[in-house]
């Protein structure tokens, strides 16, 4: 099989079995991924707004409710109302939440080496260059316009992707 063919689910699944091998280390800490990020963002960026981290953790604004709920009870974070917007709150770490924050960079180290095991320093360089790349040029991109589907006479729904290789099988010897 093609290689380039498979990059998008190689890359996805690699990524799914490190996020995977990361919250089985956390959970042994009994945090979950969002709470990690939410630790690690917020120590980063202390005094940002719920609203902030909500988009710098990419985290749905229920969820991050929850977990900041629960963060708070816990005594890890504070809430402090925004003196620039009455409406929004600011959020910063408390002392008992920043030892989390290097338990999970701790954490992080440990995941990446194993996932790394083996691996030459040069090698691993270039690979965080490559993926930093590939991050960028995605980010970069415009977001495609949705491409209207047409409808079978049997009813069924044909995709472009779908009317295109018809057309590349039906022209082929």
């Amino acid at each position: 099989m093609n290689p380039l063919h498979t990059f998008g689910f190689l890359l996805k699944e690699t990524s799914r079995l490190y996020v995977q091998r990361f919250e089985q280390r956390a959970s042994a800490l009994g945090l979950t991924l969002s709470q990690c990020k939410v630790l690690v963002y917020l120590a980063k960026h202390e005094g940002v707004s719920q609203a902030q981290l909500g988009d710098l953790t990419d985290l749905e604004p229920m969820t991050l409710v929850r977990v900041l709920d629960r963060m708070e009870s816990d005594g890890w974070l504070e809430r402090r109302s925004d003196p620039a917007d009455r409406r929004a709150r600011c959020l910063y770490l408390k002392a008992k939440g920043k030892p989390l924050v290097d338990e999970i960079w701790h954490l992080v180290d440990l995941t990446r080496r194993e996932a790394l095991a083996g691996i030459p320093k040069k090698h691993a360089d270039l690979l965080f260059e490559l993926l930093e790349r590939i991050e960028s040029n995605c980010s970069s991109l415009k977001p495609l316009q949705p491409v209207p589907s047409v409808a079978s006479p049997s009813g069924s729904v044909n995709t472009r992707a779908q009317r295109n290789r018809r057309e590349r099988a039906a022209s082929q010897p």
